[in-house]
């Protein structure tokens, strides 16, 4: 029985490693967005994003609600580990939530 777990064990780790890497998304067009440690203004800032630049997301998450160019939303998208960046300047392509709420 333990020799049949390892194998499909093995199976799911090499699926998993040769998973499509997750798309990146523009800014809006002449914003230099700050990149926060939290989900609201109320969080530092920890760098700004140049103009011109993509992110990835990889969760998302309620908090502050942000009115910018792509609207008025709540959604604060993770780009890495503890940076986040309101949803309203990020073209997604929509109003809603698109990955995993963060845990």
């Amino acid at each position: 029985m333990l020799a049949g777990l390892t194998g499909a064990l093995l199976m799911v780790g090499a699926a998993t490693s040769e998973a499509a890497p997750l798309p990146s998304y523009p800014v809006a067009p002449g914003v230099s967005l700050a990149v926060r440690s939290g989900p609201s203004t109320s969080y530092g800032i920890i760098r700004y994003l140049p103009v011109g630049a993509r992110v990835t997301i990889f969760c998302q998450r309620p908090g502050e609600t942000i009115t910018g160019t792509y609207g008025t939303t709540n959604i604060w998208d993770n780009i890495d580990d503890g940076e986040y960046v309101s949803d309203a300047y990020v073209k997604t392509g929509s109003d809603g939530y698109i990955r995993p709420r963060c845990a």
